[in-house]
């Protein structure tokens, strides 16, 4: 009966090592397998890690930098790409109002977009991630960024649909006098 015990323990020590080793080829194959797929165009963040970091170090100028380092500038250029994307939605019929999201955007020197990486709001609408993601890869065959550079670059910004945003001047002459309240609404008279 011993014997038969310590068979049945030998035994299983045994697979335990076979399953450990299995495992640790396992994720060596998934890492491999990943590092050989192409990276898709658009995916959402922590898909394609490895791969990510690549774009990050690859990419590593970034908009503002681009744009001389002038705020005013880089959100302009930034807010005309959302804009942009919202207009293609219209023309090809895809609905992005209501969506709320984080944008990592990665663009060659020329103003192609290479890839949009993003992750969606807890405060999003429902959507289907699949066809956001179509939807990015399609834009992107569609649309040239308005900026030529020597070195390719990124952004990581936050986007809300419909876009809203607009640039509240600040110079001496158009600033309110002390005591005026300012509105926020474009259509205001004061």
């Amino acid at each position: 009966m011993k014997t038969i015990c310590l068979l049945l323990v030998s035994c299983l020590m045994l697979n335990s090592s076979w399953l450990k080793a299995d495992s640790v080829d396992l994720a060596t194959t998934v890492a491999i397998a990943q590092d050989s797929v192409d990276l898709p165009k658009a995916f959402t963040m922590g898909e394609f890690e490895e791969q990510f970091d690549d774009l990050m170090q690859e990419h590593e100028a970034l908009l503002l930098s681009e744009c001389d380092n002038d705020m005013d500038i880089a959100f302009e250029k930034w807010i005309s790409m959302l804009k942009e994307m919202e207009a293609y939605s219209e023309i090809i019929g895809y609905d992005l109002k209501g969506i709320k999201i984080w944008l990592n955007v990665f663009w060659d020197k020329n103003g192609t977009v290479d890839h949009i990486v993003y992750h969606l709001k807890p405060n999003s609408r429902n959507i289907d991630i699949e066809e956001l993601t179509a939807f990015f890869s399609s834009f992107m065959n569609n649309y040239k960024f308005p900026l030529v550079t020597d070195e390719k670059f990124s952004h990581y910004g936050s986007a809300a649909f419909p876009t809203f945003a607009r640039r509240v001047k600040t110079t001496e002459a158009e600033a309110p006098k002390s005591g005026q309240l300012v509105k926020d609404s474009v259509n205001s008279k004061n």
